[in-house]
């Protein structure tokens, strides 16, 4: 296989789980795992930058991208059983060992992946990955709010982030100028998000779960003090959901961690591709 981008389905369990491959299979490889309302379209410019020293596989999670999209009655949207599909995808398409790229949405995914198989992880990147209290930013205000009460009054808010807005605002937040950033990721997601039962999934399913991500965040830092994967970090100082902090964090339980805080906000995989894949290259 070439450096050259592969579009490909797997099924498992009946799901159609679709991916982006690229890089040669016999070198190491890295999974890389995508954020809220996204897909693995996010990493479309990453690809190249890495697929010369790994082996890339990047999959849309069921109900995101281009993979199936049960209804909520047909498939459970949680994260453990998001992770346990893509764990079984590894499974399907021949990755017996892996690196992953955890962000955003990703982070949770990847690191019950972790602490399930511990022995299958090579590394660890962490691109606003967050496995620590202090690294959930003030916005995290509101959500707190609807995981204690999921009443249409503490709902109503939280749409934004999944609005047209707010969708936009997550890539551009932080990000001097601007114009660094292509609008094709935003409105990509806009478009998912535009589909019907996706903010049923997105909202009322998954960031509803994600309080059980927090309360499984000291387990996930055991998994890390116990098997110590070597593990890189970057994450945008700008950030206006995971706040850097929860970078710094990762050396409480991993002192051999490699952390830097770069210019920019939430999307750096998109608009510094380059600072990210220097950093995913020191996983070697």
């Amino acid at each position: 296989m070439s450096l050259i981008t592969q579009y490909k389905t797997a099924k498992v369990d009946n799901l159609d789980i679709f991916y982006r491959e690229a890089g040669n299979p016999s070198l190491p490889t890295i999974i890389l795992l995508h954020g809220h309302a996204s897909s693995s379209h996010t990493f479309r410019d990453l690809i190249p930058l890495i697929a010369d020293q790994f082996h890339v596989v990047a999959p849309d999670y069921p109900g995101f991208g281009n993979s199936s999209r049960p209804t909520p009655n047909e498939y459970k949207y949680t994260f453990v059983n998001i992770a346990d599909t893509i764990d079984k995808f590894t499974d399907v398409i021949g990755v017996e060992r892996f690196a992953v790229y955890l962000f955003d949405f990703g982070a949770p995914i990847g690191l019950l992946m972790a602490s399930k198989r511990p022995e299958r992880i090579t590394g660890i990147f962490s691109q606003s990955g967050n496995a620590y209290e202090e690294g959930l930013s003030p916005a995290f205000a509101g959500i707190r709010k609807f995981w204690a009460d999921p009443s249409p009054a503490n709902r109503e808010p939280l749409k934004h982030i999944f609005s047209p807005e707010g969708l936009s605002g997550a890539y551009t937040l932080g990000v001097e100028p601007a114009s660094r950033v292509a609008p094709d990721g935003a409105n990509l997601d806009i478009y998912y998000m535009s589909r019907d039962g996706a903010l049923e999934i997105q909202l009322d399913n998954l960031l509803k779960d994600y309080e059980t991500n927090v309360k499984s965040y000291p387990q996930w830092q055991a998994y890390l003090r116990q098997h110590k994967p070597k593990l890189v970090a970057i994450w945008g100082k700008s950030d206006p959901f995971f706040i850097p902090p929860g970078a710094e964090a990762f050396k409480r339980d991993l002192p051999d961690a490699d952390v830097s805080i770069i210019e920019g906000g939430h999307f750096l995989n998109d608009s510094n591709p380059q600072a990210i894949a220097a950093g995913i290259k020191k996983l070697l």
